[in-house]
């Protein structure tokens, strides 16, 4: 639609160089970089503005939506201590397996994407990525730091017998010991992290064999009827979606029933041409009704271990 425009409105904005300084500050080279024409650059600082105006609405309800993947990186402090900044979580399955075992002290390494993964099989090494994870680091861990706050949740005096998954979260965060952990900045901030995904990891997997000699049932529709009720709570509702699949479907599935977004902003490195939900740019969204036509929205293409810790910085919410 861009030709709706008058070619004067459209040649506006010249293109300025970046001039750094000695001692810049994030936001000052954001500031900068309004108008460089800087491709991918440009809508990261769009991002920014518009996350700044949706944190600053105080009628808009906030969601943080993840993937697990990210919880395995050095991202894991900034998505917990960003928490607060929010009102609901959305992620996956493996975000409950690597934020255990990271707060239950297991030691996550730095690798190469060029590994040999045969050798590392042999080693007992998992590879994500470029991050390496030793198999006692992993499974182990969240073995152990499972059953040690499952038994501790089931012989509380308010034990329920039945919980959603948000509400197991909030549990688990109210017993791990390190601040530095996502679900643990929940609890204390009281975000409810939604998960969807529960069964899909070794959480889930744990989950279903403590139900097999316990009194216990997951309830997965509670929650789908919270955030159903929390989309027709809210006239205005923001988000910030890192990565696609289920989590970002979640928060913008139940958007469209208040005829969408308000205001919105994903981060992907998928391509929109394979038809997929996690290369789909949220312009997709808008002709679902999932996000408002007049929303303030934007699709920034990059890694978000490379764009998040430029972002929060800019708006000095770390």
């Amino acid at each position: 639609m861009i030709y709706m425009y008058s070619k004067k409105a459209l040649l506006r904005n010249g293109v300025r160089d970046i001039k750094l300084k000695e001692g810049m500050k994030v936001s000052e080279l954001i500031e900068s970089m309004e108008s460089v024409g800087g491709f991918s650059a440009q809508h990261m600082v769009t991002g920014i503005k518009i996350l700044k105006r949706m944190l600053n609405d105080r009628r808009s309800y906030n969601f943080l939506s993840f993937p697990a993947d990210i919880v395995s990186t050095g991202i894991r402090g900034i998505l917990a201590s960003s928490v607060k900044y929010f009102d609901a979580i959305i992620t996956t399955g493996g975000t409950l397996d690597h934020d255990l075992a990271r707060a239950a002290g297991g030691r996550y390494s730095v690798g190469s994407f060029n590994a040999d993964d045969a050798s590392l099989h042999k080693s007992g090494i998992y590879r994500l990525g470029n991050v390496f994870i030793e198999k006692e680091e992993y499974g182990k861990k969240v073995e152990d730091a499972f059953l040690k706050i499952m038994d501790s949740i089931y012989n509380s005096e308010n034990y329920k017998k039945e919980y959603s998954a948000s509400e197991l979260a909030f549990e688990f965060g109210k017993r791990i010991k390190d601040n530095g952990s996502i679900l643990r900045q929940a609890y204390l901030n009281n975000v409810p992290v939604f998960n969807p995904g529960i069964l899909d990891g070794a959480f889930g997997t744990q989950l279903s064999i403590f139900s097999q000699d316990h009194d216990f049932k997951l309830n997965l529709i509670r929650d789908e009827l919270l955030l159903s009720n929390i989309a027709f709570d809210n006239k205005v509702t923001g988000a910030l979606m890192i990565g696609g699949g289920i989590s970002k479907h979640h928060v913008i599935w139940w958007n469209q029933f208040k005829d969408g977004l308000d205001y919105a902003v994903y981060i992907t490195t998928a391509t929109q041409f394979d038809g997929s939900l996690s290369g789909a740019r949220l312009t997709e969204a808008v002709s679902w009704g999932k996000i408002k036509e007049k929303a303030k929205y934007t699709t920034i293409d990059g890694d978000a271990t490379i764009i998040l810790p430029i972002m929060f910085s800019a708006i000095d919410v770390v």
